[in-house]
């Protein structure tokens, strides 16, 4: 029976990890951290290698901008094959890649093309694995397959994976920071390859990859999966990650500026460092407050904390700056994904959670791209500006699309009182008692 009283932080995340033991917390976690060290990586050991900026940035946006495109692919493939197949091949062709890449970059010759990088770089993005969103698909069946756990684990475990999202993106920098200090830049990509080829094929093969499986779809029609709610979501995430885009160039103009560049990732870091922990605090929210609600609060709460950039002078107030807007963002993108679980078909989950993470990944390109053209007219303020103006996009969708959101959140509630709800990934209706 529920409990009447709200669980606290710890009581919430212990009951969430005691389901799968802290070994999968733990694999899951450095499974991510291969895509967060990619793009770094792959833009410092080619920028070292050819002594150009310009060809190290064309090849880390040639993983990012391959992985938007690949990624959405891969988990609607999930949703038809299961997880098991196409993490493993993700992982073992992403390894390969990276490897290649490493090597390509380590021969280059002083003066030579470098255009086959981007072939090779293009090839490693597209089967770069999103653990992270993978993680978050298993977290329900996980759920329902142990008798009697409590439903608000699943904000739990939502709150749980925007914060390890978060810090992996975070600590996968500062990881390559650390080895490209103590040796050759490319080494990065190698010690990237290990970790996924390890971690990667590690979450791949768990015991929890089981209970999303194949999804049954003899005489079955697929559910729609680019609903109106849908897109609401994909486009505030679009916007979300537009902030984090812009944040990096506008960081990294002031931190030239001030003479001290080898600060801007940790700068950057301190928006990470704000946004974990606040997206560990959102499962203490009482469920009377709604995700829709939520995420109008959240990303008003972005637009207000956004507006102090433009004033930012100093290296001392762009930390200060940074560190209370992350408390905004993680519990932004934790409804959102939130709300995306709960309105989403179980046979369309994986898509569906790889379309916004394509999107954040998107959205990151188009910030820091506008950011650094307007950057280039007139320093940090106009890049700090597409940050205001990228949290307004986002808010102003949470705004306006809240009833489309809220529909499907009804329409998700009602299929499952009257026992219409296709069944969760890898189970059957009546072996899934708590299903939502």
């Amino acid at each position: 029976m529920r409990e009447a009283y709200p669980l606290s932080p710890v009581q919430s995340y212990r009951r969430l990890f005691a389901l799968t033991g802290p070994l999968y917390v733990v694999i899951a976690f450095l499974g991510r951290l291969p895509l967060a060290m990619s793009q770094i990586a792959a833009l410092l050991a080619v920028s070292g290698a050819t002594g150009s900026y310009a060809a190290g940035g064309a090849t880390a946006g040639a993983v990012a901008v391959a992985n938007a495109v690949g990624s959405p692919l891969a988990g609607a493939l999930t949703d038809r094959v299961g997880q098991r197949p196409v993490l493993l091949v993700q992982s073992l062709v992403g390894t390969v890649g990276l490897l290649v890449l490493a090597a390509q970059t380590w021969a280059l010759a002083p003066g030579q093309a470098w255009w086959p990088l981007l072939v090779t770089a293009a090839w490693t993005g597209v089967f770069l694995p999103q653990v992270g969103t993978m993680a978050r698909v298993r977290w329900r069946p996980i759920s329902t397959a142990t008798p009697g756990s409590d439903p608000r684990v699943m904000d739990a475990a939502f709150s749980y994976e925007g914060s390890a999202d978060e810090a992996s993106f975070v600590l996968g920098p500062a990881l390559v920071g650390v080895i490209v200090a103590v040796a050759a830049p490319v080494t990065s990509l190698v010690v990237a390859a290990l970790l996924l080829g390890a971690f990667g094929t590690w979450f791949a093969l768990h015991p929890t990859v089981a209970l999303v499986g194949a999804a049954r779809s003899a005489g079955v029609r697929p559910a729609r999966l680019l609903t109106p709610a849908l897109l609401v979501l994909a486009g505030t995430q679009l916007g979300i990650g537009m902030v984090f885009g812009s944040i990096q160039t506008g960081t990294s103009v002031l931190a030239t500026q001030a003479g001290q560049p080898g600060l801007t990732g940790l700068l950057h870091a301190l928006l990470g460092v704000g946004s974990v922990l606040a997206g560990l605090a959102v499962v203490a929210l009482p469920e009377s407050v709604g995700h829709v609600r939520r995420l109008r609060v959240f990303t008003s709460g972005m637009v207000l904390l956004s507006l102090p950039l433009l004033l930012v002078g100093s290296l001392g107030s762009l930390a200060l700056a940074l560190l209370c807007l992350g408390v905004a963002i993680a519990p932004s993108m934790i409804t959102t994904f939130t709300l995306a679980e709960r309105t989403t078909p179980a046979r369309r989950l994986g898509a569906a959670m790889t379309i916004l993470a394509a999107m954040t990944g998107t959205g990151y390109a188009v910030g820091a791209a506008l950011a650094g053209r307007l950057a280039d007219l007139g320093g940090h303020q106009p890049a700090f500006a597409v940050t205001v103006l990228a949290t307004l996009v986002a808010a102003t969708l949470a705004w306006a699309g809240a009833r489309p959101v809220r529909r499907a959140l009804t329409t998700a509630t009602t299929t499952t009182r009257t026992g219409r709800l296709v069944e969760p990934h890898g189970t059957r209706p009546q072996d899934a008692p708590n299903a939502r």
